[in-house]
């Protein structure tokens, strides 16, 4: 038990000063670690922000299509479009902008829910833009923050007379890196979460083309 608990006080006391030298690190990283740590934490924001946005956008469009043309059919539009207006989803409002053109001709009715689909799908890539620049400025700031930090080494290496410490080399080149390190982890962070977020409004924007096709068969089906 003894033996245990020895070897329990190790490990948190090491533990403790890994984290603490992370965040020492990261002090060291110097003014351009500001922008960076900014930039993370916006690309936090935008990545969970429109995941539940396109992850709300990405139901199964099934039951409410059966349930509209089933009013459809029966003739009534208005309980069509009162089902539209209730239910918060780009296939909804894309349904409810065919219904609304019901009586027009064909070609229409197809642009009228193009038009709408198109905004609906600039609604939720928005943003997605942004992560995509952060997944390329964050390793490029950190890149330069590395650039400055050698300057300054080299600075402080040129004013030192006689021979020059080992330690105040490596203390700068160290400090220099720090910011390249924290510049590509937030740049494949935010590259990882830009392609995931993409490949998930695919999914929603296939859905959104199915349905519509639907949509315009149904208006063509013999009453």
């Amino acid at each position: 038990m003894i033996l245990l608990q020895i070897m329990t006080d190790v490990a948190t006391e090491e533990a403790t000063n890994q984290s603490l030298s992370i965040i020492d690190l990261a002090i060291e990283g110097g003014f351009m670690m500001i922008p960076i740590v900014l930039l993370s934490f916006i690309a936090i924001y935008i990545f969970f922000e429109r995941f539940l946005t396109i992850n709300k956008a990405n139901q199964d469009p099934d039951p409410f299509m059966h349930r509209v043309k089933e009013l459809v059919l029966k003739g009534d539009i208005s309980g069509a479009k009162l089902l539209c207006s209730q239910t918060d989803s780009p296939i909804a409002r894309m349904i409810e902008k065919g219904i609304s053109r019901i009586g027009s001709p064909l070609k229409n009715i197809e642009a009228s829910i193009e038009n709408v689909g198109k905004l609906e799908i600039f609604r939720l890539e928005k943003n997605l833009s942004t992560l995509a620049t952060i997944s390329g400025a964050a390793p490029m700031m950190g890149f330069l923050g590395t650039v400055i930090g050698m300057v300054k080494a080299f600075i402080s290496i040129s004013q030192q007379e006689g021979s020059v410490s080992p330690k105040l080399l490596s203390d700068g080149i160290y400090t220099a890196m720090v910011t390249t390190v924290a510049g590509l982890i937030v740049g494949i962070i935010a590259y990882l979460a830009y392609n995931y977020l993409v490949s998930r409004v695919q999914k929603v924007i296939h859905k959104m083309e199915y349905t519509s096709i639907d949509f315009v068969d149904l208006l063509q089906e013999p009453r």
